[in-house]
Parts: structure tokens; sequence; C-alpha cells
């Protein structure tokens, strides 16, 4: 197995399965793309909401570590979306930090298409997760 970290500074097989690329790293954003393959389709070929929910939790979740000095991941509460039309092509997410806590990070973001179309708008909670927190069975959805 690699030893190279391409999700800002994670690695995460299951984005490296769907082809995902990050693309921008800053304090309070963060930025994720993925060209649509055929097999990332749904039954009118156009990409599954699963894809796009999948690209809207890892791009908020980064961005939710990017104001967590020490934290090793996060782990999401709480993620929702309003998908707005059909995506093609090479989707991008934005994700932007609303509010940090020490625990929780309050986080926004869009998937737009190649055309700069709005397919998707969320809003998600993170749980930051630390060092002296040992991760439990029931907690593999960190990121």
């Amino acid at each position: 197995m690699s030893e190279r970290k391409p999700f800002f500074g994670l690695s995460i097989p299951f984005l490296e399965l769907l082809g995902a690329h990050a693309e921008h790293w800053e304090k309070g954003r963060t930025v994720v793309s993925l060209d649509i393959r055929p097999e990332l389709t749904n039954s009118w070929e156009t990409a599954h909401g699963g894809v796009v929910m999948t690209l809207l939790d890892v791009t908020l979740g980064s961005a939710a570590r990017t104001v967590a000095e020490g934290a090793t991941g996060v782990v999401t509460v709480d993620l929702s979306a309003s998908f707005l039309r059909a995506g093609n092509g090479r989707l991008r997410a934005e994700g932007r930090v609303l509010r940090g806590g020490r625990s929780l990070v309050f986080c926004e973001g869009e998937v737009r298409d190649s055309s700069g179309e709005l397919v998707a708008k969320g809003i998600g909670t993170f749980k930051l997760k630390r060092r002296r927190e040992a991760a439990g069975p029931t907690e593999r959805q960190e990121q």
C-alpha cells in the first residue's frame, strides 16, 4: 500500500477509488473535484446522488479539519444536502467553515458542474477527533 496521503494529509482509499482530487486547502476553506465516469452515474447517466453526497462530505469535513489544530480527523455528525440539478462532467465542491468550536465544527458547501451551474448545496456538522480519543469500531467514517 502506498505511503502517500493525497487528501490534505490523509490517505482515504475510498476517495482514491472514486478518483477525487484534493485541489485547495486553506484555513476555513477546501476544494475537491471529481470527474464523473460511467460507473459513478445513475440510470439517467448523471452523477449518482451518493457520489455528490460523498463529495460534499469529504469537502466539508476537510474544511472542518483546517480550523482544528491538533485534530487527527473528523467524524460526520450530520450532513444535509439539497440537489438542484443533475451533475455531469467534472464536479467541483467547495467547503467553508461557518463556525468552529472545541469539539464541533459547522460547515457549508456546494457542488458545481464544469459550466459553473449549482448541482447541490450542503450543510454539515463535524466532530473533531483528537489523538487521546481512540476510535472505536463504530467510528469508521473518519476523514
